[in-house]
């Protein structure tokens, strides 16, 4: 029995000096066989959905908990009759847009956006995930050479 324990000794003391070599063998070779340039850029769009843009929104009027949501972009369609404004919201029901204030002077038109949850959304569990929305307001008057600002930011 003495001489079957230390053969067996013997064999794991082998096996642990091979696999100790093993692994460092394949290590030196890959990093020798490695790229330095990053993997193409061509196989990364097959892994990203594609965009559909902002999703469109308009106001619901009977949110609750509402507050002031920031836009990202404002632009001006219809020939400076209306505003095109984008920004990050959440998913709906729990989030959803309540209403959209707009004040005008003679220098700047102010534009507030009111977000809220949709009052059937008490009971849901909501993800927090961003959603991109649009939507688009009208002017009293063409924007002209007036500034858009985003009320909720003051």
């Amino acid at each position: 029995m003495g001489m079957r324990t230390a053969t067996t000794t013997f064999l794991a003391g082998c096996l642990v000096l091979a696999a100790g070599c093993g692994t460092t063998a394949p290590v030196r070779q890959a990093a020798s066989t490695t790229p330095a340039t990053p993997v193409s850029s061509t196989e990364v769009p097959t892994s990203t959905p594609p965009t559909k843009g902002p999703k469109q929104v308009k106001p619901v009027g009977n949110a609750i908990n509402t507050r002031k949501a920031r836009w990202t972009s404002a632009k001006p369609v219809s020939k400076g009759r209306k505003v095109r404004l984008v920004w990050w919201s959440g998913v709906e029901p729990c989030t959803v847009l309540d209403r959209v204030k707009v004040k005008e002077t003679g220098k700047r038109v102010t534009i507030t956006l009111y977000e809220g949850a949709a009052p059937k959304a008490e009971d849901i569990s909501c993800i927090m995930i961003a959603v991109e929305k649009t939507t688009t307001v009208k002017l009293k008057s063409p924007l002209g050479d007036r500034k858009i600002v985003d009320g909720a930011k003051s």
